[in-house]
């Protein structure tokens, strides 16, 4: 069994580690120019993935940062707290910057003997290799514009602003802060004692002056240096078709969504478990691997997805609505609500688990 991958990011290499793990080869084409990653982007993990994570992948947990509960704030109710998620497990979710799990990663899979790295080639001569799958995770690949350019997108007129900024030591810094602001959601996620996260999604607004807009918002830390920021346009989008033959589109390609409720790479990792189990399922039956493990896939994964991603969304246009029209209420029905075990329980089920529920 041979597989092939185009992309050289965290998802491809993501993937490809998952893949190897289960005796498979895989060839990682991509452009040999060195790729730069930055280091003040960080992910969440949530704590059903992260299981999945360490026992089928790698074992990041020195890396994590864990979040024991997460604390929702609206400007509209004068940054009062509307909901505050807990668990029964010691922690909800885990915090990771970008850069030190690509670089763990990436030092994995240089020592594998199954994993060659190789330079982009033109897909008639991908075609001629005669992989058994390819996984395409580059978004700006031939491939990618030639089979999968058919999706569903809103644009959201929003810029992300992001960046970590230094304070006063919190032996304790786990409560992850989200602050419905009248300009947009602004997140405060802790990375360590010392350092903290910020993702701020503004409307329409590319250049903001974003250390005094975190000065603004903070309450609770002593805050030393401000790290400089970097910020990316926002847009949801959902692929229409998962797979062409025996090529799977993976990643981004497939989705993106607002990062408010930090899921973007939550929804590729459970792609990966289902990725995984069809594979998985093939190898101890000795069936070999074939297209059908793209319409399987797409079968098993898009509506869960497509659901998943609608959620998302939802909760953005649902706080978006006190800014268009002044009010309050909402931010007092959801307070209201929030008090609900069952539907926190939901609410926190959902972040943790999203649409599927399957135990891998």
């Amino acid at each position: 069994m041979k597989v092939s991958i185009i992309g050289n990011n965290l998802t491809s290499l993501t993937l490809t580690k998952t893949l190897v793990n289960l005796g498979i080869k895989v060839d990682i084409f991509s452009d040999k120019k060195k790729k730069k990653n930055n280091k003040i982007q960080t992910l969440g993990i949530s704590r059903s993935n992260l299981v999945f994570f360490n026992n089928n992948i790698l074992n990041i947990d020195k890396l994590l940062w864990n979040i024991k509960n997460i604390e929702i704030y609206s400007e509209s109710l004068k940054n009062e707290k509307i909901l505050d998620f807990k668990n029964k497990y010691e922690h909800l979710f885990s915090i990771i910057k970008n850069y030190d799990l690509y670089t763990l990663l990436l030092r994995c899979l240089n020592r594998n003997k199954l994993v060659s790295f190789k330079k982009k080639i033109t897909y008639q001569k991908l075609l001629r290799k005669n992989y058994d799958l390819i996984f395409n995770c580059d978004y700006s690949d031939y491939i990618t514009k030639k089979f999968f350019y058919n999706r569903i997108e809103k644009n959201y007129n929003s810029f992300a602003h992001v960046t970590t900024f230094e304070h006063k030591k919190i032996s304790q810094n786990r409560i992850a802060l989200q602050i419905f602001t009248n300009e947009g959601p602004l997140a405060f996620l802790p990375i360590s004692p010392i350092e903290t996260s910020v993702v701020y999604s503004v409307k329409r607004k590319k250049n903001i002056d974003l250390s005094n807009l975190i000065k603004k918002y903070n309450f609770k830390y002593e805050i030393l240096k401000i790290n400089k920021g970097l910020n990316f346009e926002l847009k949801q989008s959902n692929l229409r078709s998962y797979h062409f033959k025996n090529i799977i589109a993976f990643g981004d390609i497939l989705h993106r969504i607002h990062p408010l409720a930090g899921q973007g790479f939550n929804m590729t990792i459970r792609d990966i478990k289902e990725i995984y189990r069809l594979i998985k399922f093939k190898k101890i039956h000795g069936l070999s691997l074939d297209k059908s493990i793209g319409n399987d896939f797409e079968k098993n994964s898009k509506d869960k997805n497509y659901i998943f991603s609608s959620g998302i969304d939802f909760i953005y246009e649902f706080f978006n609505l006190e800014s268009k029209f002044n009010t309050n209420n909402l931010s007092k029905f959801v307070k209201f609500f929030g008090k609900n075990k069952t539907v926190n329980k939901f609410f926190t089920k959902f972040a943790d688990s999203g649409i599927t529920l399957r135990d891998y």
